[in-house]
């Protein structure tokens, strides 16, 4: 397995990874399928441009096919820089297991804390029946702080959202 920061060219592949993420687990995302299906490839590449602050991590496999993302983003207003967020974590079906989103979220926490100086926290939220990815979070420090109830609506199920921050201070 290989794990490297997303570019342009890695777009396309993007794209589709994203799309079957929100087809095979739709509630757990915040965008549906449809919504993003028929947004241009461009809104794609402006997602994966990276600075210092932001920026998509992926997992190829051996044979350099894209199994899972995940993007991280700092947080841009002044009293707010000492916080940055996880979101769009996914991993392919056929590879959870394996140790890959660990994998892909210890890289992700490395690149943050080395380019975004002053960085103390970073928050993401999960669905609150999504055992196995909470058990992943909470194995890499993460907390759960707070639980918002109703926070995503699909096919009139409403799902409540944990709220989870890894405090960085601790770990320094």
């Amino acid at each position: 397995m290989n794990i490297r920061l997303l570019d342009d060219f890695d777009a396309q592949e993007y794209k589709e990874v994203r799309l079957r993420a929100l087809k095979n687990d739709p509630d757990s995302f915040g965008s549906k399928y449809e919504q993003e299906a028929t947004r241009p490839l461009g809104n794609f590449i402006e997602r994966i441009q990276h600075t210092k602050d932001q920026f998509t991590l992926g997992c190829f496999d051996d044979s350099d096919t894209l199994v899972g993302i995940v993007n991280f983003a700092r947080e841009n207003r002044l009293k707010t820089t000492h916080k940055g967020n996880i979101y769009g974590m996914y991993i392919e079906p056929q590879f959870r297991g394996r140790g890959l989103g660990k994998a892909l979220l210890l890289a992700l926490i490395e690149r943050a804390t080395k380019e975004c100086e002053g960085l103390e926290q970073i928050h993401l939220t999960v669905v609150s029946n999504n055992e196995s990815a909470k058990r992943l979070y909470t194995s890499l420090g993460f907390e759960v702080y707070g639980v918002e109830p109703h926070a995503l609506k699909f096919d009139g199920h409403y799902f409540d959202e944990d709220l989870m921050v890894l405090r960085l201070a601790i770990l320094n």
